[in-house]
C-alpha cells in the first residue's frame, strides 16, 4: 500500500537535518595551517621590533611561539655571564615548546627578534588541548620536533669534531637554507659576533675565515651576504 503525499513530505523533513549535520561536519575540518596563521581562543599574534625580547631566560614557561615572519635568535647565558647562541629561527619554526614538558617550568633560553618579527603565541593549555584533539596538528608538531632534534645532534657532532672553519661554512649553509635547493642563496643579515657565538669561536677568527671565503669566491657581498654552493667544498674537505 503506497504512502500518501503528507507521509512522504514528513519523511523528507525528517531526513533533512542529517544532510545539514554532514555539511557542518565537513566544513569544520581542522587545518593546521589556518590554526597557526590566525589568532583565536588561547592564541594571540604579536609584533616585535629588532632586538626586542620575545621571551627571556628564567621567565615562567607558559606558552609556545610560532614564527610567522622574521628572524629570531635563541641564546643562553651561563652563571658566569657568558652568552652562547643556540640558533637562529625563521618562519615556520616553533619556540618555547619545552613548556609542554612538565619538568621545564621556566624558560631555559632567551628569544630575541633580529628583524621585524611576527609570532603567534599559543597558551600552554590551548597547545596541549589542540595536540590531544587534532591529530593533523600533532603530526605537524611531532615532525617538526623530530627534525629539530636531528639538527641538534648534527650541531653537537659539528661542534665536537669539526674545525671552526668547517663550522662556519656549515652555519652559513644552514642560514642560507641550502638544503632546499642548490642555487646561490642570500644569508639573512647577521653580525660576525653572532656567527662567532653560534660556532664557538672568536669574532677575529670568523673575520679571518670570511675574508678567506671571499678571496676564494665562495661568498660575496652584494647588498648582503651571498653564499655560493661551492662553499660546500669546505664542509666536505677532510
Amino acid at each position: 500500500m503506497g504512502r500518501s503525499p503528507p507521509d512522504i513530505l514528513m519523511a523528507s523533513r525528517r531526513q533533512a537535518p542529517t544532510r545539514r549535520l554532514t555539511t557542518r561536519k565537513l566544513s569544520a575540518r581542522f587545518d593546521p595551517a589556518v590554526f597557526l596563521a590566525n589568532a583565536g581562543i588561547g592564541k594571540t599574534i604579536h609584533e616585535y621590533a629588532p632586538k626586542a625580547a620575545i621571551f627571556s631566560q628564567g621567565e615562567i614557561a607558559d606558552s609556545v611561539f610560532y614564527i610567522q615572519k622574521g628572524r629570531v635568535r635563541l641564546s643562553v647565558v651561563s652563571k658566569q655571564g657568558k652568552e652562547a647562541v643556540l640558533g637562529l629561527f625563521g618562519p615556520g619554526d616553533f619556540m618555547g615548546e619545552g613548556c609542554i614538558a612538565s619538568d621545564q617550568p621556566i624558560r631555559m633560553a632567551t628569544a630575541t627578534a633580529t628583524t621585524p618579527c611576527s609570532a603567534l603565541k599559543i597558551e600552554k593549555r590551548q597547545m596541549l588541548r589542540t595536540l590531544h584533539a587534532q591529530h593533523e596538528f600533532s603530526d605537524v608538531f611531532v615532525a617538526y620536533l623530530v627534525a629539530r632534534n636531528s639538527r641538534t645532534q648534527e650541531d653537537l657532532v659539528d661542534q665536537l669534531f669539526n674545525s671552526s672553519e668547517k663550522r662556519l661554512a656549515r652555519a652559513l649553509f644552514l642560514l642560507a637554507n641550502f638544503g632546499k635547493d642548490r642555487s646561490e642563496k642570500m644569508v639573512p643579515s647577521i653580525s660576525q659576533e653572532t656567527l662567532a657565538e653560534m660556532i664557538g669561536t672568536t669574532r677575529s677568527r670568523v673575520n679571518f675565515f670570511m675574508n678567506r671565503f671571499k678571496k676564494l669566491g665562495l661568498i660575496e657581498y652584494n647588498g648582503g651576504l651571498l653564499v655560493h654552493s661551492s662553499l660546500l667544498s669546505v664542509v666536505l674537505h677532510d
